[in-house]
């Protein structure tokens, strides 16, 4: 069985905060780092990087993103939302600092 890398929670949340955070918390210029509320959108970015870890196709990936924001939150679907998420999954997939195999 091959083990699964550790996951860089701080790559995790620059892109869950600066690409997604669909309820827009952070203030321009403002950091996750200074905030009590990083963790706020963690198990939502954990479970995408899951999927796409398993092989998932991106659309269900981009598809729970969306789902995420507009069942789960109660958002308005607004325009761009499904571009917004293709980023998010687009960053994930392209972050080459995201997985620590140090462990493995």
């Amino acid at each position: 069985m091959v083990k699964r890398p550790k996951i860089r929670l701080s790559r995790l949340r620059d892109i869950g905060w600066l690409v997604w955070d669909p309820i827009g918390l952070l203030e321009k210029f403002e950091s996750w780092e200074n905030v009590s509320y990083a963790d706020e959108y963690d198990s939502y970015m954990l479970r995408a990087v899951g999927m796409l870890f398993r092989k998932e196709p991106r659309n269900s990936v981009i598809d729970y993103l969306v789902m995420i924001e507009t069942e789960h939150m109660g958002l308005s679907a607004i325009d761009g939302i499904r571009k917004r998420a293709a980023e998010v999954v687009r960053r994930i997939e392209d972050d080459d600092q995201l997985w620590n195999y140090d462990d493995c």
